[in-house]
């Protein structure tokens, strides 16, 4: 440790650390526009410049490695007046937009020109113009603002691994561009809106919508992947407005994925606020709610036990899930699944989980990933994992199709036979793994929905085994998901019961004229011409696929919309909580069951979320620990079949549309287009 004086104060700080973090830790303020704690260190803005003892001139404390002794003055008169020139300079070229740039009330400039600048400038000559340049439908830019701070172009290069951004010209002819004004391609891009200390880039979609005065702020979690990202919801009335980020060093540190930021216009679309029920011409006709709860109790007393089935979609909540699952048992069925795309996954949680946990990325030095794409399937864990490998060029093996992950891979083939060659000690990287103290396994749903499935996952087991994956203190073996109800599914059992069918048999038993009733809680993502002759019911917040195939329509709250318990792919209990009400006659899903239970007349044992969330937790301790990662054991999971030789593909072809919410979304659909992603995916969103 190194000791340092910081206005007569003594701290302690750790070896590599700079000046700034030693007056940090001294409980100083250090106005600064370039140093940010995630980028390296750039130098440009000499917001923070202080006094250094026996130094000839101020010094800029974020460049300055912290030394034993040092003694450090960020109050003297040379200090004050070096901050105010600098500040001078800073606004001698920046507009003045402050009561029409989208920035007002939450910009750094506006913040630390009040706190650090003058009164006044004595800057009479013409101010430069720069030409605003395209970045994408995600960021709006006005570039006279630009201080040159490079946060962007850092971000751009280092974290999201696209050195598409960067700087032209040099002194006051300097400009950011994108070189050749083209989509910012990187499914991280709009953080670059949060880093940008003025307000020369800002949000296109939300351009000129709201002030931040104006909004509710709400802390909650992310559901549009399994990662469970921290997020903060902004809402005026019942409108979602925007998403930002919100710290949380384990998960998603400071930074959200584009689908996460601006999906939520799909929030204002295709929404459902009434129940509606298959009429005899066909068509869906709006209805009561008694009319709807009496329809599904008489379909529900006609069907036969085990020709009911429940299927609940990749953003349910927990309370919902184990609501339904509650309203199944005291019906007599035990056929429930969470599993909609077939992944042969469950039984055994050490088999089920992010077990490294997400921040453990940060230890591993080798990576071998089966049939996921972590770039489109969670991209700020993709982050981590470039992060990782520039620190450290860990050895990283892909089974799968050849991506850019944003980091250099060795892309081992298609052929599943790779791990059985690896398993064996017969493959190139094989090597890589005997070698490493901590090797990590990555497997994706590309892998787990397949035929064989099972047979993967427990060659990946065996392989685990074999390679030290599995050691004291270290457990490298990682499922990463896509949905983020998945986890919180397999948690509470929300699997068919023994003899009982998964989603596959259904479709079977449906195509047999043996399934009466199927429950969708919101799960849009199946085969539903296998469930024609069924009475399918769903419930729902959006008019998706399921929707449009459903005899009943349930309208049901979206995440923004309820309280609710999610756990992220690394096993991890958070809570969201309501920023908005649903729209119309729309209810929160646990409450639509509780009400389904007491039209058929079968309770389930709880009448508010209080009741439920304890019989939750008696039920499955685990949930009352909130962001805790429960421990787990390892034991013996997955198949021993023979593999097939179907190529290993992955789960995500398309970043920008994933589910109800963002297929809904117009911002999502501009996306696509804009990344040529896929034209028949845009269409049928439109």
């Amino acid at each position: 440790m190194l000791k340092l004086t910081v206005n007569d104060v003594e701290v302690e700080v750790e070896e590599g650390s700079t000046v700034l973090h030693a007056c940090e830790e001294a409980g100083v303020e250090i106005p600064r526009f370039c140093y940010h704690d995630r980028l390296s260190i750039a130098g440009n803005c000499r917001m923070c410049l202080v006094d250094m003892e026996r130094a000839p001139k101020p010094i800029a404390s974020c460049a300055m490695p912290a030394g034993d002794g040092m003694v450090i003055r960020t109050d003297t008169d040379r200090v004050r007046k070096a901050r105010e020139g600098v500040m001078e300079f800073l606004l001698i070229n920046h507009p003045l937009d402050c009561p029409i740039c989208d920035q007002g009330g939450e910009c750094d400039l506006q913040d630390q020109a009040m706190g650090y600048g003058l009164d006044g400038s004595r800057f009479s000559e013409n101010k430069r113009a720069v030409n605003n340049k395209y970045m994408g439908p995600l960021i709006s830019t006005v570039m006279t603002r630009c201080i040159h701070c490079t946060r962007c172009v850092r971000f751009a290069t280092e974290v999201a691994g696209v050195p598409e951004l960067g700087a032209i010209g040099r002194g006051e002819t300097m400009e950011i561009t994108t070189y050749l004004e083209k989509t910012l391609a990187s499914e991280l891009s709009a953080n670059v809106i949060d880093l940008c200390p003025v307000g020369a880039l800002t949000s296109r979609p939300y351009a000129f919508t709201a002030r931040p005065w104006e909004l509710n702020k709400v802390e909650s979690v992310d559901v549009m992947d399994a990662l469970g990202s921290n997020i903060r919801v902004d809402a005026r009335g019942a409108q979602v407005m925007r998403v930002l980020p919100r710290l949380n060093e384990d998960i998603n540190e400071e930074w959200i994925s584009d689908k996460t930021r601006y999906a939520i216009d799909g929030l204002r679309r295709q929404r459902l606020d009434t129940p509606f029920q298959r009429g005899r011409d066909g068509r869906l006709h709006p209805v009561s709610w008694d009319e709807a709860l009496k329809s599904l109790a008489t379909a529900l007393r006609k069907a036969k036990p085990k020709g009911i089935a429940a299927v609940a979609g990749d953003q349910a909540d927990v309370e919902s899930m184990f609501a339904l699952k509650s309203l199944m048992t005291r019906l007599g069925s035990s056929n429930i699944d969470c599993r909609q795309d077939g992944a042969k996954i469950g039984g055994k949680r050490a088999g089920y989980l992010f077990n490294s946990t997400i921040a453990g990325i940060d230890d591993a030095d080798a990576l071998l990933i089966i049939g996921s794409n972590p770039r489109i399937e969670a991209a700020v864990l993709n982050a981590r994992i470039r992060r990782n490998w520039l620190a450290s060029r860990m050895p990283i093996g892909v089974v799968g199709p050849k991506i850019d992950l944003t980091y250099d891979a060795d892309f081992l083939g298609e052929a599943p036979s790779n791990l059985d060659a690896i398993a064996d000690g017969n493959h190139k990287f094989a090597v890589k793994l005997k070698k490493a103290k901590r090797p990590m396994i990555i497997i994706g749903m590309g892998a787990m929905t397949r035929a064989d499935g099972a047979a993967i996952l427990g060659k990946a087991r065996r392989i685990a085994e074999a390679y030290g994956v599995i050691a004291n203190g270290w457990n490298g073996f990682n499922m990463l998901h896509t949905a983020a109800a998945r986890v919180g599914g397999l948690d509470i059992g929300f699997v068919p019961g023994r003899g009982a069918m998964d989603i596959a048999a259904m479709g079977k038993a449906a195509r047999a004229g043996k399934l009466d009733l199927l429950w969708l809680l919101g799960a849009d993502e199946i085969d539903f011409d296998a469930f024609s002759s069924s009475f399918i019911v769903y419930q729902g917040h959006h008019g998706d696929a399921g929707a449009h195939h459903a005899d009943l329509v349930l309208p049901g709250a979206a995440y923004t919309e309820k309280d609710g318990i999610y756990v992220n792919t690394e096993g991890r209990v958070q809570y969201a909580s309501r920023a908005a009400f649903p729209p119309g006659d729309a209810r929160e899903d646990w409450a639509i069951i509780r009400a389904v239970s007491g039209a058929v007349g079968k309770s389930i044992g709880f009448d508010n979320l209080a009741e439920l969330r304890d019989a939750l937790c008696a039920a499955h301790p685990h949930f009352a620990d909130v962001d805790q990662i429960a421990p787990t054991k390892w034991s013996s999971f997955g198949g021993r079949a023979k593999l097939s030789a179907e190529p290993v593909t992955y789960a995500l072809s398309n970043f920008y549309m994933t589910c109800a919410i963002s297929r809904a979304s117009e911002t999502m659909a501009e996306c696509v287009r804009a990344n040529g992603v896929d034209s028949s995916t845009a269409a049928a969103a439109e």
